[in-house]
């Protein structure tokens, strides 16, 4: 850092141990001051208390900081996404504006925008409201299809239905849990300046998809800045046994350098179009190798956490420096190609089926996963589970499988990670009290 000059004050919204540790291996991390804006157990509890309560806490801690505030910054999903435009707009800091991260992930908006500028790439949708007695009979899409609320995360509330008692589960159980996002989504758009068709589409509200799961699924990650668009890298997703439940991320991706070149191309125009700027982006692909086919997925205006260790494994830098460069003002210079593996992925090991009435009866305890870890470089385990844990409480988890642990490797190729997932994964010996087949993801 220059002599004489000040360290610059970064707030980020959820701030965990694991996070800073990536955030300070950034290049020129000696010139930053990272604050923690809220912490994580106060976001999840958004969807659970009162989000405005939450947003004023926000503003009175960074009122409260005596120097001055140079960014603030945030990786996690909803709601800290669309948070950080409010904040930022409010304290004079860089960063997108509100509608164009809603245009982003208010799932059924961005549709109607995505139809609008690419609409070959853009599967059929509906717009659903759980609430309405007739919804089932509204969705004009043949079975099977998918149905999510307009904004939730980590696929809670997604629903994969093929038939007619199917989907009635799925309004039945969204119509009892959508609050938890309906109540702080609205909240939040009631910050922003909307359309009148889009203002009615409020949280509580869901959307139904065509399913577009065929081919191999891939995330951009990339950045605008001051009116331009870059795609710095490509990571593939893999998904489990059930083809829903993601089994891993890895990186680089291994598709055709030409359907690389095709997605970048696209995404360019996509963002350009939704008028993102001054922010990380990810973007979800599938790409059908018998087809030829692109399939547009999804949008966030943010960078994918899960990806940040695989980056730097593989480039030397967490591509949190992406999101720290374009926060200041400074455009970014990444890829860093300076990394100690050829290749990286982050595991999730699952249990498949309804687990609920068992419990954790071996499970590592810190000592030992750290044992583990030193047994195999590169690695880095956070394990979602404890011993005499019953699985019912367990937050990692989506409609159909049970996610045990987050598994970072890096090695030179895709089969040697294979391997020493496999390996790692033995050592850690969970068990539970009622075993049946766990998937072990190859």
């Amino acid at each position: 850092m220059a002599v004489g000059s000040r360290q610059k004050n970064i707030f980020v919204v959820g701030l965990d141990p694991f996070n800073l540790r990536l955030l300070q291996a950034v290049r020129h991390a000696d010139e930053y001051r990272f604050h923690g804006l809220l912490n994580y157990d106060e976001i999840a509890a958004a969807q659970r208390f009162d989000m405005e309560a939450l947003l004023e806490k926000a503003r009175g801690e960074l009122r409260a900081f005596p120097e001055p505030i140079d960014a603030i910054v945030g990786y996690w999903d909803f709601p800290t996404i669309l948070m950080m435009p409010i904040l930022r707009q409010e304290f004079g800091l860089r960063g997108p504006t509100l509608e164009s991260v809603l245009r982003c992930e208010h799932k059924y908006w961005s549709r109607l925008e995505q139809a609008k500028v690419v609409p070959e790439h853009v599967p059929s949708f509906s717009l659903v409201d759980p609430f309405d007695d007739n919804a089932a009979d509204k969705i004009e899409l043949a079975y099977p299809f998918w149905i999510k609320p307009v904004k939730a995360h980590s696929s809670l509330l997604g629903y994969l239905v093929r038939n007619r008692a199917e989907l009635m589960h799925a309004l039945a159980a969204t119509r009892a849990g959508i609050h938890r996002f309906a109540e702080p989504m609205n909240v939040i758009m009631s910050y922003a300046d909307l359309p009148p068709e889009i203002a009615v589409v409020d949280g509580a509200k869901c959307i139904a998809e065509e399913i577009i799961s065929e081919g191999r699924q891939c995330t951009l990650e990339g950045y605008a800045f001051q009116g331009t668009v870059e795609v710095y890298g490509i990571v593939d997703t893999i998904r489990g046994e059930n083809g829903i439940s993601l089994e891993r991320y890895e990186y680089p991706s291994s598709l055709p350098e030409t359907i690389k070149d095709d997605m970048k191309r696209l995404g360019a125009r996509i963002i350009e179009f939704l008028g993102l700027d001054d922010t990380p982006f990810n973007m979800e692909f599938f790409y059908d190798e018998g087809t030829g086919s692109l399939s547009l997925l999804e949008i966030n205006a943010r960078i994918s956490k899960s990806h940040s260790p695989l980056f730097d494994k593989v480039e030397g830098v967490p591509h949190k420096e992406v999101m720290i460069d374009v926060a200041l003002g400074k455009r970014p210079d990444y890829p860093a190609r300076g990394g100690r593996f050829g290749c990286a992925a982050k595991f999730m090991p699952r249990l498949y089926g309804d687990h609920d009435r068992e419990v954790v009866s071996n499970a590592p305890d810190a000592a030992r996963i750290e044992a583990i870890e030193a047994k195999y470089p590169g690695s880095e385990i956070q394990l979602y589970v404890h011993q005499g844990m019953a699985l019912r409480d367990l937050h990692h988890r989506d409609a159909y499988s049970y996610e045990l642990a987050a598994i970072f490797l890096g090695a030179e190729t895709s089969t040697e990670l294979t391997r020493k997932f496999d390996a790692l994964y033995r050592d850690l010996e969970l068990q539970f009290s009622e075993p049946e087949a766990l998937s072990l993801i190859h």
